[in-house]
């Protein structure tokens, strides 16, 4: 399959990089990734706030087309290419699935991520004092997040029903991160429709070869 040329701008770390990576490796999208790192010590490439005005990351072009936002980007990128779909073509899977990624965005990436392991792994890695009263606030709202993609999850095998699609992409790098700390893996524990699909997830290629 011949695709053009796709590249992808961003950092490993990134959650929102990861799940792009997903999403290209899952469609079988050859792609180049081109280092960009919000937090290098002199900042962005100069140019790059053509390609995201508010410079962030991920950035992605296919063959000239620029895109920006990563719930964008990875529709495109299932709509734009051959591959096995990861969007549903039912109307109310589709919105479970839109409806677990706006969940993702608006509450779980700053909980999970900053709130919790950014707190408990990066900060004391890095010489900085750990925030307990703010990891405490955070798990009672990652408790919320989990207890709402698993009550969307309901008895299916995936977060957006009963295949495989841009929710578990999206939500994947999140969980990862948060898993890491002893207070994620014991919540995640505890959820158990989660933690299976936890192992069903990190199981899949994608995910291995995407690792940060």
């Amino acid at each position: 399959m011949d695709v053009g040329k796709v590249s992808l701008f961003g950092a490993r770390y990134s959650v929102y990089v990861r799940a792009l990576r997903i999403a290209l490796a899952e469609k079988g999208v050859p792609y180049e990734l081109i280092g960009v790192d919000v937090f290098a010590p002199g900042g962005l490439p100069p140019d790059y706030l053509v390609r995201h005005p508010f410079g962030r990351i991920p950035a992605f072009e296919h063959n000239g087309f620029r895109l920006y936002e990563s719930a964008a980007i990875e529709r495109y990128v299932d709509e734009a290419f051959d591959g096995p779909p990861l969007q549903p073509s039912e109307p109310k899977a589709r919105a479970h699935m839109n409806q677990v990624i706006g969940i993702l965005d608006a509450y779980a990436y700053r909980t999970l991520v900053w709130d919790i392991f950014v707190e408990r792994i990066v900060n004391p890695r890095e010489g900085r004092p750990t925030d307990e009263t703010r990891i405490a606030a955070a798990l009672l709202r990652a408790e919320t997040c989990l207890a709402a993609l698993e009550r969307i999850m309901a008895d299916e095998a995936w977060l957006g029903g009963e295949r495989f699609t841009l929710a578990d992409c999206h939500a994947a790098p999140m969980l990862d991160y948060f898993r890491r700390t002893p207070e994620g893996a014991a919540m995640l524990d505890a959820h158990k429709p989660l933690s299976c699909w936890w192992d069903r997830m990190a199981a899949r290629p994608s995910m291995i070869a995407t690792q940060p």
